[in-house]
């Protein structure tokens, strides 16, 4: 009597010690897998719809541009997975201990959507066709996505994440991560005020004291093992890739991140110019918005489940990715090419934007500290928070 075949749903709970191919990149076996063909049918999407925006007349351009800012977030968010899972494989491969891989590649691929998005918008500013007006537009989205991402992460993520379930603080989290995550956006701000500008110099401060955790972590991997690094590696594994397939994934899952993050910067300040608002503060407004929304939904999605599992990890896994946006990211962008506040955005960056972060991170500290649990109260507090903000911000335009 022949074998029965394999069904898609046998398939998707195979144990973790068997080894799949590249063959098995190419199948749909659940909703949560990332497959190659679900990343080119995004990508060919991604294509059509520049086509067709190529003439407002046939499809409505506010439709196309929407459409588009929906696509290319959901496939900078696919393929910064797909590379961050091929990178862990490639890892497990050279025989890196789990808690690092967990430590480092795990907790900088929740921030890889930020650090494409800042990424991509310096090196279009570093171009050399950029004119003057761009270049102001684009440093401003580069700032404003950093910012905009802490904010939406520790008020509106954190507080729904917390309506769903109440989440325990350990002590420890404060007193290293959520004092460090304080400490590093109140740095990126003194940095940005003195001098005018970001400079090669400081983004490579702020990258290099970012690595300086991470060593910190790493020194004290055993320490933190069951605190964090377990729970968060449990929910990023899945199945064993051989090597080719690893290589597969980590060059498709960087190149398509790339071309998303190019297409998001594109689509985000054609929304907001479809919207009407002002030119002149129009990548400030977006990239603590729209595009901070955006590139934040990885860190949702660890966060949920990790609120599922009854862990307190779900505010350590934000708290840290708060540490690498302000350090990391932006450390990277200003690396590719110095940022700066432009004219027309420096009053909502200055006067709402900054504050409003920099009063979420110290508040949000201040109520995991009060009796080191986050509940449902505080939570709806830090949501109203962000709710204040994007009227602040629509109140300016």
């Amino acid at each position: 009597m022949g074998m029965e075949e394999e069904s898609p749903a046998e398939n998707s709970r195979r144990p973790y010690s068997e080894e799949v191919g590249v063959y098995d990149l190419l199948r749909v076996r659940a909703p949560s897998d990332h497959s190659l063909l679900m990343l080119f049918s995004l990508f060919i999407v991604m294509i059509g719809l520049k086509v067709v925006g190529a003439d407002p007349e046939y499809f409505g351009s506010f439709a196309v541009v929407s459409i588009m800012l929906i696509v290319s977030v959901a496939l900078l968010i696919l393929a910064a997975d797909f590379f961050v899972t091929g990178a862990k494989c490639l890892a497990r491969r050279a025989g890196i201990a789990e808690i690092i891989i967990g430590l480092t590649i795990v907790s900088i691929g929740t921030s890889l959507p930020e650090i494409m998005v800042t990424g991509s918008a310096a090196m279009k500013a570093n171009a050399a066709g950029a004119g003057a007006a761009e270049y102001d537009t684009l440093s401003d989205l580069a700032i404003g996505n950093i910012y905009g991402s802490v904010l939406v992460q520790i008020s509106l993520i954190l507080g729904i994440v917390v309506l769903y379930r109440p989440l325990d603080v350990r002590p420890s989290w404060l007193g290293r991560d959520g004092l460090l995550m304080v400490l590093a956006v109140m740095m990126l701000t003194l940095l940005l005020f003195t001098g005018g500008e970001l400079t090669r110099i400081e983004g490579a401060g702020l990258a290099t004291f970012y690595l300086l955790y991470l060593g910190y972590l790493i020194f004290h991997r055993e320490k933190i093992r069951e605190e964090e690094g377990e729970v968060v590696e449990e929910l990023r594994s899945g199945a064993r890739w051989t090597t080719t397939a690893s290589i597969v994934m980590v060059v498709v899952g960087l190149a398509l991140a790339v071309y998303a993050s190019n297409g998001l910067i594109g689509a985000v300040l054609s929304f907001g110019e479809a919207l009407g608002l002002e030119e002149s503060s129009l990548g400030a407004v977006l990239g603590t918005s729209v595009s901070a929304v955006g590139t934040s939904l990885p860190e949702l999605t660890v966060a949920l489940l990790c609120a599922r599992k009854s862990q307190g990890v779900a505010i350590g896994a934000l708290i840290g990715s708060n540490i690498t946006d302000p350090l990391l990211s932006v450390g990277i962008a200003a690396m590719i090419h110095p940022l700066s506040i432009s004219s027309g955005g420096y009053f909502v960056t200055t006067s709402i934007i900054i504050p409003a972060t920099l009063f979420g991170v110290v508040l949000c500290v201040i109520l995991m500290w009060t009796d080191f649990r986050f509940n449902r109260t505080e939570g709806i507090i830090m949501i109203l928070l962000y709710l204040l903000f994007l009227a602040a911000l629509a109140a300016e335009q």
